[in-house]
């Protein structure tokens, strides 16, 4: 059941309509239900793994909060007959008892993705070593990956830690801890949620707010906007472009790469704006998972605005554990003693930051490709971190800090590495990915990019009018909401206006959405991981 297809908007609608006829209570089952009913649309049996996860998840979190209550109470009733080593071996007894739970389930839950995701992955590698030898191949395993499975093991896995650190307490109710696990708008491409920020909204009874409803609305139009008039049109020309290799090198190969980070953009930030929006109907907050991050004015600010929720789950849950681990630690002492007090200090972060970066690598997807990408962003932004001094005295030398020159700038920076580093997404293949980039700079010829070589990708002078005015509105809506919500901004209004304003973008979406003769209904990207 694709976002974009009628049966998905038939199915909102019905869901919408029973969750506000019937009385406020059963407001949250209507989703429990409703999302159960999507994911078996998906798949059958991908019901299995989310329920496996679901009730795994919740008892582990159970059983340890009530390990960790009873022995608050056994504790505080025995602290007067024990001595200080007494009471630091019972605590480190109770700690372990804990942990194993926590390891138990985590193992189950990571290791359910990890066989699914990569098992196939680890057979061609074998595989590829055995052929060296002229030994007899594995067989691939058929397994078929349940949708969204990375966004809710990963939310799971975060609800199931923050339990185990005291940081709420366990969700009692089975049913509300698998809405929150199952809510159908977040289950194609997230955003990676965290209990304590959607639960509050999403357990809650709500009553029919137009204000609420109609910024839903315009959040939904706006995702299909992204979505239908610039990613599903510019997809064509990015198809052509990366798999006819031998006659787009050079100068197309440029053009490709920034092709795909349009389509990327508008087809992911087109998908979270219809989770927001969806969710936004049912009252229910959804964290914003981007914050303009082709405005950032180095990678490392790029990663505090895309996919803000897959970054914050890595650094909350990766880096700091990482980084502040005994084996780290000690490895901190010894590299200051040895190594100096910079190097020292700077050691532990770089490989917590390797370990985030082949992660995330791996996380989007079980093969090479990725892995490349996540370490080629590490590889960036380690050396942006170590070249920062240099770059302090160059803006002090040459006073450009804070001109908006020198920000145009750094923004276009940014935005070609990064391009640069998706065409690992681009071409899947890392060797292929390497010549590609190379014949940007041993075969770049501009004078191919012509009029006639851009109608040959499968668009048309139409097509690239409305993409060049859907970037334009896409561009000047980033450059309001810098100071102040779109949406706030439309409803205070005259409602005339505010009519136009959805009416006129309802009938760009029906008039120029990408859905016509020569174009196909597409999956959003980022439902493959």
């Amino acid at each position: 059941m694709l976002f974009t297809s009628y049966s998905f908007m038939l199915f909102v609608v019905i869901v919408f309509a029973v969750y506000y006829l019937l009385p406020a209570k059963w407001q949250w089952l209507v989703l429990l239900l409703s999302s159960y009913v999507f994911y078996f649309f998906a798949g059958k049996t991908f019901l299995i793994y989310i329920l496996v996860t679901t009730v795994s998840t919740y008892l582990a979190a159970i059983k340890i909060e009530e390990k960790r209550n009873s022995f608050d109470d056994y504790f505080e009733l025995h602290k007067k007959e024990l001595d200080k080593e007494g009471k630091k071996a019972l605590k480190e007894k109770n700690k372990k008892k804990l942990f194993h739970i926590l390891l138990a389930c985590l193992v189950l839950n990571i290791g359910i993705l990890a066989v699914v995701k990569y098992t196939n992955f680890v057979i061609s590698n074998i595989n590829a070593v055995i052929d060296l030898t002229g030994g007899k191949t594995i067989s691939f395993v058929d397994f078929v990956l349940p949708m969204g499975i990375s966004f809710y093991t990963f939310q799971s896995v975060a609800y199931l830690l923050d339990v185990y650190h005291g940081k709420y307490e366990a969700q009692k109710h089975l049913g509300k801890f698998a809405l929150f696990v199952a809510f159908f708008p977040q289950l194609v491409q997230g955003p990676i949620s965290r209990y304590n920020d959607l639960s509050p909204s999403l357990f809650k009874e709500h009553s029919f707010d137009r204000k609420a409803i109609s910024f839903g609305l315009e959040r939904i139009l706006w995702g299909y906007f992204k979505k239908m008039v610039i990613a599903d049109r510019i997809l064509v020309a990015v198809k052509v472009l990366i798999e006819d290799t031998a006659t787009y090198d050079g100068a197309f190969v440029f053009v490709g790469m920034m092709f795909y980070a349009l389509e990327l953009y508008a087809d992911f930030t087109g998908g979270i704006d219809i989770t927001i929006g969806v969710a936004e109907i049912f009252g229910v907050k959804v964290a914003e998972n981007f914050q303009r991050p082709f405005f950032s004015k180095n990678i490392k600010e790029y990663w505090k605005r895309w996919h803000i929720s897959m970054g914050s789950w890595f650094t909350d849950y990766i880096f700091y554990p990482v980084s502040v681990s005994k084996p780290f630690r000690k490895l901190n002492k010894f590299a200051r003693a040895h190594m100096g007090e910079r190097v020292g200090k700077r050691l532990p972060v770089y490989l917590s930051s390797f370990v985030v970066w082949l992660l995330t690598g791996i996380w989007h997807g079980a093969s090479w490709n990725f892995i490349a990408w996540g370490l080629g962003n590490y590889v960036v932004i380690m050396i942006s971190e170590e070249l920062e001094p240099l770059y302090d005295r160059f803006h002090s030398r040459f006073k450009v800090e804070g001109k908006t020159y020198w920000k145009v700038v750094q923004i276009i920076r940014t935005v070609l590495i990064m391009s640069c580093l998706r065409m690992f997404d681009c071409y899947r293949d890392v060797p292929l990915t390497f010549k590609m980039f190379g014949t940007m700079f041993t075969s770049f010829n501009i004078s191919e990019l012509t009029l006639e070589a851009f109608l040959g990708l499968g668009l048309g002078a139409a097509d690239y009018i409305i993409l060049i005015c859907g970037v334009l509105i896409l561009t000047c809506v980033s450059l309001v909401q810098r100071d102040r919500s779109v949406r706030e901004n439309v409803f205070e209004l005259p409602f005339y206006l505010r009519m136009i304003i959805w009416w006129g973008l309802f009938i760009i979406v029906i008039l120029f959405g990408a859905y016509s003769i020569g174009y196909n209904e597409s999956q959003f990207i980022y439902n493959q991981f």
